[in-house]
């Protein structure tokens, strides 16, 4: 069936999950647990009245067919019936036509037609009269059947018992199961408020704590109790922790910002002084392109300081790194070789050992980061290079060391920032990136850089998975 525009689902046009999406958790909880409990109270209900009702209607049947039998051997013995308080006969003919009539009954008439060629016909007729929540006392069950007396005469004997304390227990019954079951409800309904609020108080205690993060105060951290460990407790300190680890992003971002303005800064001065100067008064030809080539020196410099900056954001994601097969002697070598010249024009040797093994790295990013870290060591270093590469269990370790002084102590645990330089001023040559590339690359491929002091100089390593 095609449903017209803007009709809408019957669930839905209820509103009834939507309604109940907008209420807060609390009440959608207790609501909840109302549900759930007026099923179980409802069941509960529904099996004692059964179990009751049962009970009592066993009872009365017994009665009822003892009195019914006693009626129908006074009949066949020629006396005059009698039976229990409560108790009511008449003696129908075959045409419903009443014969005999105990007080109660006298004036009314017990069967129907349809029932009376029933009974006529040999069937047992079971039959109430009177409902449970009706406040009749006249109230009954009967049964009637066909009997043969002496004489061959045939009559329909009806035999009824009052239902009222039957009715009366089973009403009371209702009242009281109603009754406590409402108390119960109730209870139910407030302990559920009471937990569920009482749950969700450290979830509120935490949106108040974390609206304080937009006033930039420092160090504000969600008030977690040390002396508990369930889930809310949990995600109290991993919220925690992702806050600490928020403010020390923040950090570097403010020191990355800083860095890169004055990195960015001196280049640019250095160009407006140079065509300031040139510009000044009149020059020659060979001034001009003395002039021009410092010029080129600092866009070269902006050049490979925005192309660092460039490589370092895109290694921040695992996206751009496409692993394949490569031959590790081939990739040193690649690697090392554009470094032979100023290494020999130094009046130093490269010299590489390499375990042969193939690989699966992703050598776009792993050769500029070996490069990396042999220029370093060319630029900072003494003494010959060593370079090393060896693959074992599914790992790559690669490292350069060189016979110079080492690093300073206090710049080794920032080694691998971004525009960190061992030199105090920062004038020198390079942007202080080259080492925090060498890491990123390590990270991307799930490694670690580390840096260290030996014995013979610096040593810088990598041990990446492969």
């Amino acid at each position: 069936m095609t449903r017209l525009a803007g009709e809408d689902e019957p669930g839905r046009r209820l509103g009834g999950p939507r309604f109940l999406r907008r209420l807060p958790i609390v009440l959608r909880l207790v609501i909840a647990v109302a549900a759930a409990m007026s099923l179980v109270l409802g069941g509960a209900a529904a099996l004692v009245y059964w179990r009751v009702e049962s009970a009592l209607d066993q009872q009365l049947d017994a009665d009822l067919a003892t009195y019914h039998h006693n009626l129908v051997r006074d009949l066949r013995a020629g006396r005059s019936p009698s039976g229990p308080d409560g108790s009511a006969y008449q003696i129908l003919d075959t045409h419903g036509h009443v014969i005999e009539a105990s007080a109660l009954v006298r004036r009314e008439r017990l069967l129907s037609a349809d029932e009376i060629t029933a009974a006529d016909g040999g069937t047992t007729v079971h039959r109430d009269i009177g409902g449970l929540l009706a406040l009749n006392p006249h109230t009954l069950r009967l049964t009637a059947q066909r009997v043969r007396l002496p004489g061959h005469r045939t009559v329909i004997a009806v035999a009824a018992l009052r239902r009222g304390h039957r009715d009366e227990a089973l009403r009371e019954l209702l009242a009281q199961l109603a009754l406590a079951d409402g108390l119960t409800l109730l209870a139910a309904s407030y302990v559920g408020y009471r937990t569920a609020r009482a749950a969700l108080d450290p979830v509120e205690r935490y949106r108040h704590r974390a609206a304080t993060l937009a006033d930039a105060a420092p160090r504000v951290r969600l008030p977690v109790p040390e002396d508990r460990d369930d889930e809310l407790t949990r995600l109290g300190h991993t919220l925690n922790q992702m806050l600490d680890r928020l403010e020390s992003a923040a950090e570097r971002e403010r020191r990355f910002l800083a860095d890169a303005s004055h990195e960015l800064r001196t280049p640019l001065s250095l160009l407006r002084a140079e065509l300031d100067v040139a510009l000044h008064r009149p020059r020659s030809a060979d001034e001009l392109t003395e002039t021009l080539r410092s010029v080129d020196t600092e866009v070269q410099r902006l050049i490979d300081l925005s192309n660092a900056l460039l490589d370092l954001e895109e290694l921040g994601s695992t996206e751009h790194l496409t692993r394949a097969p490569v031959d590790l002697a081939d990739l040193v070598e690649t690697a090392v070789a554009p470094h032979l010249p100023a290494a020999e024009d130094d009046g130093r040797t490269l010299t590489v050992d390499v375990t042969p093994a193939t690989v699966t790295i992703d050598a776009r990013w792993l050769r500029p980061a070996l490069s990396n870290m042999i220029s370093n060591a060319l630029r900072h270093g003494h003494g010959d290079i060593h370079v090393t590469a060896v693959a074992r269990d599914g790992r790559v370790h690669l490292t350069v060391t060189d016979e110079g002084p080492g690093f300073p102590p206090d710049f080794l645990p920032r080694a691998f920032d971004r525009f960190t330089r061992a030199e105090a001023s920062r004038t020198g040559q390079g942007s202080g990136l080259g080492l925090a590339f060498v890491a990123a690359v390590a990270a991307s491929h799930d490694g670690t850089a580390h840096a260290e002091n030996t014995d013979r100089g610096a040593a810088v390593g990598l041990d990446l998975s492969c």
